[in-house]
C-alpha cells in the first residue's frame, strides 16, 4: 500500500469517526464540535487532492460560517449545557436498519458497475479560471450552485436566529431557594 493510500484512509477514518460522534453524542455542543472536526477533515481531503481553492471554500463557508452560527445559537439557548434525551429503542433499531440497508445498496451499486481506468491527466485550475467559471451564465457556468450556497448561508442564519429566540412565557429562574420568577 502506498503512502498516498495510507493518508487517504487516515483522513477518511477521521471524517467518519468525527461524523459518527457528531450524530451519537448526547450533548448538543459536543455534537457541533464533532461536526466542525468532520468538516475540517473534508477540507483536509480536498487539500490532499490538491484542490486548495475548494478546501479554502470548505473552511470559510462550512467551518467558518455554518458551524460558527450553530455554536452561537447553541450558546444563546437556555439549555446549551444539558444532555439531550436518549432516543427511543424503536428509533435506534430503525436507524440501524436504515444504515445497513444503505450500506448494502451502495455496496451492490459499486460492485455492479464496471469502472474503466482512465489515463492520468494533469490537473490544473487557476483561481481566476474558477472565479470566471463560477460566475458564468453559459452552459458550463456555475452561477446556480454559487447562488444556492448563498441561500444555504441565509437559511443557516435564519435557523440560528430561530433557535436562539427565547420563548418569554416559559423562562423561569433556576436559582435554588429562590421564588420562581417568570421573566
Amino acid at each position: 500500500m502506498s503512502a498516498s493510500a495510507v493518508i487517504f484512509y487516515l483522513i477518511a477514518a477521521f471524517i467518519l469517526g468525527a461524523g459518527l460522534l457528531a450524530v451519537t453524542s448526547r450533548k448538543i455542543f459536543r455534537s457541533a464540535i464533532w461536526l466542525l472536526f468532520s468538516l475540517v477533515g473534508i477540507a483536509a481531503l480536498y487539500f490532499w487532492m490538491q484542490v486548495e481553492f475548494i478546501a479554502a471554500v470548505q473552511i470559510v463557508v462550512y467551518v467558518g460560517g455554518i458551524v460558527v452560527l450553530i455554536i452561537f445559537s447553541i450558546f444563546l439557548t437556555q439549555q446549551s449545557g444539558k444532555e439531550m434525551p436518549a432516543p427511543p429503542v424503536k428509533r435506534k433499531i430503525f436507524s440501524l436498519l436504515a444504515a445497513v440497508f444503505g450500506i448494502a445498496l451502495i455496496y451492490n451499486l459499486i460492485n455492479g458497475y464496471r469502472f474503466i481506468e482512465q489515463p492520468a491527466r494533469p490537473f490544473s485550475a487557476a483561481v481566476s479560471e474558477i472565479g470566471t467559471q463560477m460566475l458564468s451564465t453559459s452552459e458550463h457556468g456555475y452561477i446556480l450552485p454559487f447562488e444556492v450556497v448563498s441561500m444555504l448561508l441565509l437559511a443557516a442564519m435564519i435557523g440560528c436566529i430561530v433557535i436562539a429566540m427565547k420563548n418569554k412565557e416559559n423562562i423561569i429562574s433556576e436559582i435554588p431557594g429562590d421564588k420562581i420568577i417568570v421573566k
